[in-house]
């Protein structure tokens, strides 16, 4: 199992302040046991401040700002939550257009807790999860959402993988791995 992402690049795209830390290194530590490489992208270089609910936690630094990175480079994605983080990243052009570059060229996509809400253009006939909070915001913009752990949707051009909030973890980083270890860039 440790090699099973050998060779696999994941971004993590965050706002610089915002996502819920737990969230972040999580899924991070479980791209990384597995051999695979995260990547820290924001909208802005330095450090981002990650959040423990509403309170402060610690930093971490930036690999990659958007206006380098390319979707190329990348082999999946995965968006943390946070109430402030994905309000953020659906506000910023480049976010958006990031993100929705990981869906045209059929890479897997997943979110956590509040982040579909990054999502929110992306979503429709799509099924997924979130936190409860977002349900009436998914359902609006077209997705179907239901109320699970985890949700895998292959129904569009790429995989979906939602979960709804932190206790959702360990199902998710299982899910995010089992995925993101078929989706290899070539070469």
């Amino acid at each position: 199992m440790a090699e099973e992402l050998n060779n696999v690049t994941v971004a993590f795209l965050v706002a610089t302040e915002g996502a819920e830390q737990v969230e972040l290194t999580e899924p991070w530590k479980s791209v990384e046991a597995c051999g695979g490489k995260p990547v820290l992208v924001s909208t802005d270089s330095g450090t981002i401040q990650a959040f423990d609910h509403l309170d402060k936690a610690d930093t971490f630094p930036v690999d990659k700002v958007l206006e380098d990175a390319r979707i190329a480079d990348f082999d999946a994605l995965v968006l943390p939550g946070g109430v402030a983080n994905p309000d953020f990243l659906r506000a910023s052009a480049p976010a958006v257009r990031f993100v929705r570059g990981f869906f045209e060229a059929g890479k897997p996509v997943a979110a956590i807790c509040h982040a579909p809400w990054t999502l929110i253009e992306a979503v429709r006939g799509r099924t997924l999860t979130s936190f409860p909070s977002i349900k009436t915001d998914v359902i609006n913009a077209g997705g179907n959402w239901i109320d699970e752990e985890v949700v895998t949707c292959r129904s569009g051009d790429n995989v979906l993988i939602t979960s709804r909030k932190p206790d959702d973890l360990p199902a998710f980083n299982a899910a995010i791995v089992a995925e993101f270890a078929h989706s290899r860039v070539p070469g």
